[in-house]
């Protein structure tokens, strides 16, 4: 079903990065991360090569993709109702705690959800976005800074030779192999709702990933603000320099990644720098695939090529949730349990028969329906009017 006025960039974009975090997932296990040692040599080099390369290619990029599309999504919105004289605030606040149903749902499948965790930090988007423009970057400039890994990198410059104990986050990721195995489903849900969700919880603080996404939920809400998605002059324009500042960027902030050992010999001093160095690498790949894929999509002929995400895209939290129900069936006890026999080649193999299977789907459905079913349900919800 044709809607004029949509933006079909925001689709496919939405999809590309659905469809990289599948594949991701598939290599992981869906966040198991277990490596079979029966797999032959062979296996085990090629298993490397691609889990390296899916990660460098969209490890922390796709979800950056994802946080700065929502934050685009949320600013088309509230735009559309102040063009009605209408406040978005309250029915947003509303919105995101539907999603944080979704997002609880998500979870018992999969520990890894991070739907829950958007509609918890969206919600700062309300107040912050009746600042003015300058200060809502200034804002998420500071944030993408990750300034509380700054904190804990001036408290390791005075305290060099102090010894760091792993992230607390690893203790709790430990103890899920004592339920995700079994095949009874409702220990795992239980398992994910609980020693799971804690261990994510923790894992994105320890990697600034909480201060990264409101700050690229600010990003996303000025670039929609100003129309940025939208192909003229002055959107191209934009997008090239994007590219070029961000591909000139990527250069000297990879090259320092890697040499990160070899430069800083203090431990304590290394984590926060690598945190911190890691999310503005990731932010710089991010926007060169955002970039390239505006430039491709709106410049050359591969756009119907292109349009093969759009699908996924349009129906983003469907599919989300979706593959998370797929994903345990493979890979968790309740299901086949094959996190136990696959590695990343036979990972990525199978998250290409998710991701062209899922895109069949998607294709029939669009046909027959203006929204995907669980877009459908969260969009009735959202609006609906309550009778005094």
């Amino acid at each position: 079903m044709e809607n004029k006025n949509r933006i079909y960039l925001l689709d496919v974009l939405r999809g590309f990065a659905l469809v990289s975090i599948m594949l991701l997932h598939s290599i992981e296990h869906f966040d198991v991360y277990y490596f079979p040692e029966t797999l032959p040599a062979w296996m085990k080099a090629l298993d490397s090569n691609i889990w390296d390369t899916m990660f460098f290619l969209f490890g922390g990029k796709s979800y950056s993709i994802f946080a700065l599309l929502f934050g685009v999504t949320y600013g088309i919105q509230r735009s559309k109702q102040e063009a009605l004289s209408k406040s978005f605030d309250a029915r947003f606040a509303w919105r995101m705690l539907l999603l944080l149903g979704f997002g609880i749902i998500n979870s018992a499948f999969f520990q890894g959800d991070i739907l829950s965790i958007y509609a918890v930090i969206a919600l700062l988007l309300i107040p912050l976005c009746k600042l003015p423009e300058k200060v809502i970057l200034g804002i998420a400039i500071f944030l993408m800074l990750l300034p509380y890994e700054w904190i804990n990198l001036i408290y390791a410059l005075q305290h060099p030779n102090e010894k760091i104990n792993d992230p607390v986050s690893w203790s709790y990721f430990g103890k899920m192999f004592e339920y995700i195995g079994d095949p009874s489903l409702t220990k795992i849900m239980i398992g994910n709702l609980t020693n799971g969700k804690i261990a994510v919880l923790l894992w994105n603080w320890e990697n600034g990933r909480f201060f990264s996404i409101l700050a690229l939920f600010l990003f996303g809400y000025l670039l929609a603000n100003h129309n940025l998605f939208e192909w003229n002059e002055r959107s191209e324009r934009f997008w090239k320099k994007t590219l070029l500042i961000a591909s000139i960027a990527f250069i000297p902030l990879y090259v320092i990644q890697l040499q990160m050992d070899n430069v800083i010999a203090s431990a304590i001093v290394r984590r926060p720098v690598l945190t911190i160095e890691t999310a503005w690498t990731n932010v710089s790949i991010m926007l060169i695939l955002v970039s390239g894929l505006t430039l491709l999509f709106y410049k050359t002929k591969l756009q119907n090529i292109l349009m093969y995400f759009s699908s996924f895209g349009k129906m983003s939290l469907s599919n989300y949730i979706i593959q998370s129900v797929i994903g345990g069936a493979i890979f968790y006890g309740w299901g086949l349990c094959l996190y136990k026999y696959t590695g990343a080649t036979y990972g990525i193999l199978i998250g290409l028969v998710m991701t062209i299977v899922m895109g069949i789907f998607c294709k029939w459905w669009e046909k027959r329906h203006k929204q995907g079913p669980l877009e459908t349900i969260w969009h009735k919800a959202t609006w609906f009017k309550f009778k005094a």
